[in-house]
């Protein structure tokens, strides 16, 4: 591996926390002393983040976790020559991925987890109903052959898809995906409490199966979105097509380039329409600020910065 990259690490983990609170300015301070970037989620269930650094400071992030017991916390790595975040954040929230449901026990009961190696042969049998667990954006970037799509807008309203589509399907093997498998936790947690007896789930998710799956061997197609910018991945985890628009905070691709609705750092067909005098005043103050740190060799956060560069 190239030495002259950052490293990402994404992870979760279902472990009740009695401190959540605690936990979080420990993070924080850990991840600022360590010029560790990214995006963390505490809460009283478990962690769920990414966060970026180079290697040995990811490391010591690993550590950190397995001192505070997080022994399963499913780490999943990739690489990128940019810092893929501006800025460290450690939130405090309710859930670690939000479903609003009381029945859910991911710590304890999830579906039967599915190796990446194993995950062809079960998605090629026509028997088996295949599902997107992502939202509705995010699938149509790309998706695994024959995958439903719940056409959710979040992650809570994946129990009505449920609801609506699924409940005659109890006795039917299921398999689910999502991004890194954090999802797939409680979505097979809610199923196989509301009586699914044969629920299983991608170990690791698309972002372990496109590391993992050689392209001639992947049943996967397009890109994946992830949460960092990077913006997506293809197969082998090589670098997507996407960005995202400063306006709005939409993926968008070769076509939405071509558009007239384009505006480089301004709008995408997506927003276009939409978009306020005020937004619009907003957004080319910050590009003319971004285009002055450029010439004069100074900070700004929304420019890419290398290894060297940090």
């Amino acid at each position: 591996m190239n030495n002259l990259v950052f490293t990402i690490i994404t992870f979760y983990q279902f472990k009740k926390i009695t401190n959540p609170e605690k936990l979080q300015i420990e993070l924080k301070n850990f991840c600022k002393f360590n010029k560790i970037r990214g995006t963390i989620i505490v809460a009283k269930e478990g962690i769920n983040g990414t966060a970026a650094g180079v290697k040995p400071t990811i490391k010591s992030l690993e550590s950190f976790f397995i001192r505070k017991k997080f022994l399963k916390f499913n780490p999943t790595y990739s690489y990128y020559k940019y810092m893929p975040f501006f800025r460290l954040k450690v939130r405090l929230k309710k859930e670690i991925v939000t479903l609003k449901s009381k029945y859910v026990d991911p710590e304890n009961i999830t579906g039967k987890y599915i190796n990446v190696h194993d995950w062809n042969d079960l998605i090629k049998d026509n028997e088996t109903i295949l599902i997107d667990v992502r939202n509705d954006f995010e699938f149509n970037l790309g998706t695994f052959k024959r995958s439903i799509n719940p056409k959710t807008k979040s992650f809570s309203a994946f129990k009505n898809f449920i609801k609506k589509n699924l409940y005659n399907c109890k006795e039917k093997k299921i398999a689910m995906f999502c991004t890194g498998g954090i999802r797939c936790e409680k979505a097979s947690s809610y199923m196989i409490k509301n009586g699914f007896m044969d629920v299983n789930q991608l170990k690791g998710g698309i972002l372990k199966y496109l590391e993992t799956t050689p392209k001639n061997k992947s049943l996967w197609t397009g890109e994946c979105f992830v949460f960092d910018n990077r913006v997506s991945v293809k197969n082998e985890l090589k670098d997507g097509t996407y960005e995202l628009c400063h306006a709005c905070r939409y993926p968008i691709g070769i076509k939405d380039f071509k558009s007239k609705k384009f505006k480089k750092g301004l709008s995408c067909p997506h927003c276009y329409d939409n978009l306020s005098n005020a937004k619009m005043k907003n957004l080319t103050e910050r590009n003319k600020q971004i285009e002055i740190s450029k010439k004069m060799g100074i900070y700004n956060p929304y420019i890419k910065q290398t290894l060297s560069d940090y």
